[in-house]
């Protein structure tokens, strides 16, 4: 037989299982009551020690939250059946957090409650279910988080850093105090397309931070070390040796590449482009491989915007429809119009993926002999 306070332990822990919150929360009428067992006193220790389960009885008694189901339980030590506490049903969420009788959980709920009716409904069950991105923050500047990541689009930002925007009465720092907290309420618009590619990316910002791209020296001899980090705002004014310069949008295909003379690889720009206007850029080959989808497209045109020789590997037709097995959906799109600075086959691409169901093929997902032949194809162009 379990007391009161063992039963409100166990409710607290409910409330701090994200998934029990969630259901309970968001479920409606059907996710209550929530019933806990009390249990029965056994036989053995009605006989022993009847005073220790009158005590139990009267604990039990006492409590007025929620609903105590009770029922006759006859036994031999007594004279007659006895009414013993059996079930603790907890009928509504103000219940719940009354039972838990505990500071944190009450100040919680008040916040979740506040969320949930202030902010879309599409953020609910992030902000009920990981109450870690915003336990700290006020209340208020959630909301305007909220507010925020309801209005921001794809690409909003128009080449300008975050600190720019001027959106919902933010102030300069906001981005970099809730950044974690936006990216999540936009993957909640955006199915996770805001984390997979970055903030920044996907609002088309400039980024005012420092971002560390990793350099590969595919030539074997142009640096002194075979791969180093490099920061990206340093490298516009930074030469890199050697001929040709291999862009590349994700980091996670390095191990694709092949060793090619007086060439080096730059990885994991994605949306981070502004280095490409360097001048000394204009005097090099330089080839872009990104992602078969509208937003490698667009990071495609952004960098030939700048170097407007680029020459674009493995983003065509053809290596789309040979590697189809390997696309999936893209859940949101760069943009419903082709950007400037396609070229025409460039962007006749881009019109058939956005009509595909499966428009993105990732360039982890090409066989590696696919992506040697290309480089080494346009080492020899």
């Amino acid at each position: 037989m379990k007391s009161p306070a063992e039963l409100k332990a166990s409710l607290r822990r409910q409330w701090s299982a994200s998934a029990v919150r969630e259901a309970c929360l968001l479920g409606g009428a059907d996710a209550w009551p929530i019933v806990t067992q009390i249990g029965r006193p056994k036989p053995k220790e009605v006989a022993s020690d009847f005073d220790a389960v009158k005590r139990h009885v009267e604990e039990w008694r006492r409590v007025k939250i929620g609903e105590v189901i009770w029922g006759s339980t006859s036994y031999r030590a007594t004279s007659g059946p006895v009414e013993i506490p059996l079930n603790w049903n907890i009928r509504q969420p103000s219940e719940w957090i009354a039972a838990c009788d505990d500071r944190s959980v009450r100040e919680e709920f008040e916040s979740m409650s506040t969320f949930c009716e202030h902010a879309e409904a599409c953020f609910h069950r992030l902000l009920i279910g990981r109450p870690s991105l915003w336990r700290e923050k006020p209340v208020d500047e959630v909301l305007q988080a909220a507010r925020l990541a309801a209005a921001l689009q794809p690409l909003c930002a128009d080449n300008k850093p975050l600190r720019a925007l001027s959106l919902e009465g933010i102030d300069t720092k906001f981005f970099e105090r809730n950044s974690r907290l936006i990216t999540a309420l936009l993957d909640e618009r955006f199915d996770g397309e805001v984390s997979r590619i970055g903030l920044e990316s996907f609002l088309g910002a400039i980024s005012d931070q420092d971002h560390w791209l990793l350099v590969i020296d595919l030539d074997g001899s142009l640096l002194p070390f075979h791969k180093q980090r490099v920061r990206s705002s340093e490298l516009k004014d930074s030469p890199l040796p050697g001929r040709r310069l291999l862009v590349v949008e994700n980091e996670s295909c390095q191990h694709h590449l092949v060793n090619v003379p007086e060439t080096i690889a730059v990885l994991g720009a994605g949306f981070d482009l502004e280095w490409l206007k360097g001048h000394w850029l204009q005097s090099k080959q330089v080839g872009y491989w990104g992602d078969i989808d509208t937003w490698g497209l667009q990071f495609l045109a952004t960098a030939r915007q700048s170097v407007p020789h680029v020459v674009a590997l493995m983003m065509t037709s053809e290596i789309y429809e040979q590697n189809s097995e390997g696309s999936v959906p893209e859940p949101v799109v760069a943009g419903r119009v082709a950007p400037t600075g396609l070229t025409d086959i460039e962007q006749s691409l881009y019109e058939r993926i956005l009509n595909e169901r499966r428009g993105r093929l990732e360039q982890e997902f090409l066989p590696t002999t696919v992506v040697r032949d290309a480089v080494q194809r346009w080492w020899n162009y």
